[in-house]
């Protein structure tokens, strides 16, 4: 089947990830005094919490990652995409209502478990989309993701104002909308001839790894995946708890920072990843836009004022065009019936460290956010350049070894 004649249409898998990311967003700049509320810990003792909550649904993500791969890839992409997302939507309405800290623990995890609209939708851009022009069309879903991260935080600090808990309700909502939406208009694009049986040996982090290992190249990129995401996680985990602590943020300045980093996002994968791509090629795109990252892990490190930290998250911004280019590459090296499986793989890399990242990067900042000891809140930002340094390193020589453009 031709692949034109099978496009479900990008903007509605683009909309789709957007809503998801939307949700997601929306509920960053309430949950430090979420947190705080339910247990009555302080700012340092809450971002522990926190990072806990992370760990609980990434450890969930990387165990349900492959599975939800390997069943899009057996049954389709349409009913994992939908599903997983209606049950987001409920999910957040749980959280809304929960009176305690447990609670909270629990709707976080059942979102690690359902949490694979993005490894879905990604999916379905590798069924369509010919390996030439791959990259620019991830660029658009990160792109679109990033702006579900503007509108999200940005709501999230106003509607914050009218109670810490009204925001999971509007996430709530934005899923069930965009479940209700693609159940409507969704094309599948992965055909029954193209599926593969399950296989629980292979549906795994294990199996799935073992799979990716055939390819030096996928390897290279899921071991480089690894470090730059743990990098990240000082941002993920930290990025509101550095800025009450250190610039006295509330939750208006929070939404109003991440959806700075967001509206970067969205312009360079969104509008400059192609045209990148196009002039200098994927290899040399991902090796050259990865090394943004260090220096701006440093700036935030340092910085001695709201305004300087921008500058790092502006810095930063950059290296989105990484992750593009590199899964441009990587689907070339992976057979068409296990596009999903190579997802999961993604997801599990990804979902390893916001299991070893959120209680690293808060722990390292509760050692050193206490005044009556060595103060220096930006810590975990240098763990994050040297980590991001290790991650620039595997890359180019990945690249060098097994790329063949």
């Amino acid at each position: 089947m031709d692949k034109v004649a099978q496009r479900p249409g990008l903007g509605l898998i683009a909309f789709i990830v957007f809503i998801d990311m939307a949700g997601i967003g929306l509920i960053i700049p309430v949950m430090p005094k979420l947190v705080m509320q339910l247990s009555g810990a302080q700012v340092d003792r809450a971002a522990e919490i926190g990072g806990w909550l992370l760990f609980a649904y990434a450890i969930m993500q990387f165990v349900f990652s492959p599975i939800i791969g390997g069943l899009s890839d057996r049954f389709g992409r349409k009913p994992v995409l939908i599903s997983t997302l209606a049950a987001l939507g409920l999910d957040y309405a749980l959280m809304a209502m929960a009176p305690t800290l447990a609670w909270l623990f629990v709707g976080r995890v059942i979102s690690g478990v359902m949490g694979a609209t993005w490894a879905a939708a990604n999916s379905c851009v590798a069924d369509v989309i010919e390996p030439e022009k791959r990259g620019a069309v991830y660029g658009l879903m990160g792109g679109a993701g990033a702006a579900g991260f503007v509108l999200g935080p940005a709501l999230g600090g106003v509607f914050g104002l009218w109670g810490d808990r009204v925001p999971f309700w509007v996430a709530s909502v934005l899923c069930l909308i965009g479940a209700a939406y693609g159940a409507y208009a969704f094309r599948e694009t992965l055909p029954p001839e193209k599926r593969r049986r399950f296989s629980l040996k292979r549906a795994n982090p294990f199996g799935t790894m073992q799979q990716m290992m055939k390819a030096p190249l996928v390897f290279g990129c899921l071991i480089t995946i690894f470090f730059m995401q743990f990098a990240a996680q000082s941002n993920f985990a930290v990025w509101s708890y550095y800025g009450t602590l250190k610039f006295d943020w509330g939750p208006l300045t929070i939404g109003a920072t991440v959806a700075l980093f967001g509206i970067l996002l969205a312009i360079i994968q969104g509008l400059l990843v192609g045209k990148v791509i196009a002039r200098f090629g994927a290899v040399r795109t991902a090796g050259w836009s990865l090394m943004f990252a260090i220096p701006s892990y440093l700036v935030i490190g340092f910085a001695g004022s709201t305004a300087i930290a921008i500058v790092g998250l502006i810095i930063g911004s950059i290296s989105g065009l990484t992750f593009p280019a590199m899964q441009s590459l990587m689907t070339e090296k992976v057979a068409e019936d296990a596009q999903g499986e190579l997802q999961g793989a993604i997801g599990s890399v990804v979902s390893l460290t916001s299991i070893v990242g959120p209680p690293t990067m808060t722990g390292v900042f509760g050692a050193y956010a206490d005044s009556t000891g060595l103060y220096f809140p930006g810590a975990p930002y240098m763990l994050a350049a040297a980590l991001m340094a290790i991650a620039v390193t595997i890359l180019w020589r990945t690249m060098r070894l097994y790329a063949v453009r």
